[in-house]
């Protein structure tokens, strides 16, 4: 029988079995009486407090894009604000084609009405600093309908597993070619841009971030996750 805790120590603990779950198990894939069993709540605490399993989504995406940003600034080991952006993508459009898991919880993020809303306008934000200086009469307001375009397009590619003709490699060029196009970045700086993403390891690379993305997670919500797992 689950044990009964004031609301914050449930949240706490529904936060950290169903950021553990949805690593391990995929979004989909996890259900809500394994949830209550591995946060030892009763179902009553948790729609008293999530109301059903996407209300947990907000706080994994707001961490996951946040450390995705930082991680990208990184490895670029660049001030260019257009191939951090450019990193940054290639790491997200990497990471779900490696990690099935991964694509699921990042699908549902930019299907999700709360955490898309969530996406476009902090997405916006970052996208009216890196090419603010290209589209100069634009506002933030502008980057923001044209985010809505591109992050469709973020999420298609998501979806879409790579196969002998559509590769990672031209998966990543071609989003980062139309995505540079919308927001007016110069061709000769664009071929410069994607000349550096085709020097990069992006699997290698991309590894490294998601492990180093789930030892973050697993801190940051306070969990452990299976030695089965992990094999």
């Amino acid at each position: 029988m689950a044990r009964r805790y004031d609301k914050e120590d449930s949240k706490r603990r529904i936060l950290s079995a169903c950021v553990k779950l949805f690593i391990e198990k995929g979004y989909h894939n996890t259900t809500l009486a394994e949830i209550l069993r591995e946060a030892d709540v009763t179902s009553s605490t948790f729609q008293n407090i999530f109301h059903t399993k996407d209300g947990v989504l907000m706080d994994l995406v707001e961490f996951m894009f946040e450390n995705q940003f930082g991680m990208a600034r990184t490895i670029a080991k660049t001030s260019n604000p257009v191939l951090i952006y450019a990193v940054e993508t290639s790491i997200q459009i990497a990471l779900a084609e490696l990690n099935e898991n991964l694509r699921d919880i990042y699908i549902e993020a930019y299907s999700n009405s709360q955490t898309i809303e969530y996406i476009h306008q902090h997405t916006s934000t970052e996208l009216h600093k890196i090419f603010g200086t290209y589209l100069p009469d634009y506002e933030e307001s502008d980057f923001y309908e044209l985010e809505i375009g591109s992050s469709g397009i973020m999420c298609g590619y998501m979806a879409k597993h790579c196969d002998k003709y559509f590769t990672l490699e031209k998966k990543i060029q071609r989003f980062l070619a139309m995505s540079m196009t919308v927001y007016a970045v110069p061709d000769d700086e664009q071929q410069q841009i994607l000349s550096y993403i085709s020097s990069l390891d992006i699997r290698h690379i991309a590894n490294q971030v998601m492990q180093k993305l789930f030892i973050a997670l697993a801190m940051k919500f306070d969990f452990t996750f299976n030695t089965e797992w992990r094999k």
